[in-house]
């Protein structure tokens, strides 16, 4: 039975929607699922567990959100050794840098030893029953990794 962390950092409840299918999902699979807002959470706590999960919005000018900063910046520091991980995050394909931030830390987690469980998911908005079947196949991705 696998243990998943999925910290999340959501302006607009969004990301916290997209956090919450994918624990229920998870969950459904037989998984043991942690989740918390990012604010709230030391990147040394995704040593934890099997399966790391960040949901994540793009700030002002493609910037990570302050409340994910310091999170981010923890992340630099951690030896994951192949630890599967997944990012995914909502924000608005009107904006030039749509989802940046999810490219920043999946990037982070390479660097940080992580091990790519899934393609990240971007989001456009609040998440629809096409944007949950990407979801779907991410976190089954992510089990199977």
């Amino acid at each position: 039975m696998a243990t998943i962390k999925i910290a999340y950092a959501s302006m607009t409840d969004n990301n916290k929607s997209i956090a919450d299918y994918l624990s229920e999902y998870f969950t459904q699979k037989g998984a043991i699922v942690d989740v918390s807002e990012i604010a709230d959470t030391d990147a040394e706590d995704l040593l934890d567990y099997d399966i790391d999960v960040i949901v994540t919005y793009t700030y002002y000018e493609g910037e990570i959100p302050d409340d994910a900063e310091d999170f981010f910046d923890e992340i630099k520091d951690l030896e994951l050794d192949g630890k599967v991980y997944g990012v995914a995050g909502s924000g608005s394909t009107d904006h030039e840098h749509f989802g940046r931030a999810v490219d920043y830390f999946d990037k982070a987690m390479q660097e940080a030893g992580g091990k790519k469980g899934s393609d990240v998911v971007k989001v456009d908005e609040e998440p629809d029953d096409t944007d949950f079947e990407h979801l779907k196949a991410f976190a089954d991705a992510l089990l199977e990794a």
